[in-house]
């Protein structure tokens, strides 16, 4: 017997064991006098096997009770049994919605807006493009490498939904094949386009990666996803997509987390069925920090001991660099508070592209 919120499903099994026990017959001899083995017998009480004419046929003999009885009581049980399945999966795709930023995706523009559960369901399977949420659970349907400063469940729904918008967004992207060697050679190109003013250097920046088989896509804020980039192979074609938040976030961190994904792409985490490992993430913080300021050029100043502006701009210049990145690293790095000369740094405040 199978059972939801509106409805019972038992199988006309329960009825002939009532039968048996009114008769003081055992499943063995009804198994016998069926002709049918004892474990077919088993599944049929169980509502584990259809009750089918035949079967009905045979009841009507050896239970005395009318074919038509058996095989309308198996047509009850079978609707039934659809629409309990219906409802619990109704109610598992519900809790699963609850956990979406259903609003957010509505003020994006790819859902409509409404109040009713079950056409929010259907609204998010359309946007993720699966028959039931609960596909989602799958990693294989798109395997991802991410920075992001928290790993609750909450951030997790969120960065599956930041990916489907990046994935929508990148889809009508043109874009040339993806090539690692191009990526490598363009990296000292994209590292000098930080020191440009914020609303200067993203068409420079999508084209760049565009020619190295990137598609670059600026992620919208959703509060409570942590999440600073994105990146994973279209499965559709040829080509990777690499989302990034931009609004509200300091230059130096934008840039990390920009080089930060492009470690993963370079380094191959983004081709993983289980998506990062923290090892993972650790070596992608390493080639960003690298990338940003070399490890070498760090020491060196660090051995000055001067953090002054005056210093850190003449060693920003020196490296080619901006000011503000030096100050995320020695902020990062402890040799100064995280609020320290803050008032250097620049902060994207409009997300671009």
């Amino acid at each position: 017997m199978l059972e939801s919120k509106s409805y019972i499903a038992t199988p006309p099994g329960a009825t002939i064991k009532e039968l048996l026990e009114d008769r003081g017959m055992t499943q063995k001899e009804f198994s016998k006098r069926m002709g049918m083995s004892e474990k077919h017998t088993s599944k049929l009480i169980n509502g584990e096997v259809h009750l089918i004419p035949d079967m009905a046929e045979k009841l009507e003999l050896v239970l005395g009770v009318p074919a038509s009885f058996w095989n309308n009581l198996e047509a009850i049980y079978q609707e039934k049994l659809v629409k309990v399945k219906r409802e619990n999966e109704l109610e598992r795709e519900k809790e699963l919605a609850k956990k979406y930023p259903y609003n957010k995706i509505v003020q994006w523009g790819m859902v409509p807006s409404t109040r009713k559960w079950t056409e929010k369901i259907i609204n998010l399977c359309k946007f993720f493009e699966v028959s039931r949420l609960e596909l989602l659970q799958n990693k294989d349907l798109m395997p991802v490498a991410c920075r992001k400063l928290s790993d609750s469940e909450k951030s997790t729904y969120i960065m599956r939904t930041l990916a489907q918008y990046a994935k929508l967004k990148a889809r009508d992207m043109d874009t040339a094949p993806f090539s690692a060697d191009a990526l490598k050679r363009h990296l000292r190109m994209i590292r000098n386009l930080l020191v440009r003013q914020p609303m200067n250097f993203s068409a420079d920046l999508a084209e760049i990666l565009k020619s190295c088989g990137i598609a670059l896509v600026y992620l919208p804020q959703v509060q409570g996803s942590f999440l600073h980039g994105i990146s994973f192979c279209d499965p559709g074609g040829n080509k990777v997509v690499l989302g990034i938040t931009m609004r509200g976030k300091y230059a130096d961190r934008f840039w990390f987390s920009l080089f930060h994904e492009i470690s993963h792409i370079l380094e191959g985490h983004i081709y993983q069925k289980d998506g990062t490992s923290e090892e993972d993430e650790k070596q992608a913080d390493r080639m960003a920090a690298e990338i940003l300021i070399p490890l070498g050029k760090i020491e060196e100043f660090y051995l000055e001991g001067d953090y002054s502006i005056h210093s850190i701009e003449a060693f920003a210049d020196a490296i080619q660099i901006s000011p503000d990145i030096v100050i995320g690293r020695l902020q990062h790095d402890k040799k100064i508070r995280q609020n320290q000369l803050n008032q250097y740094k620049r902060k994207y405040e409009e997300a671009v592209g």
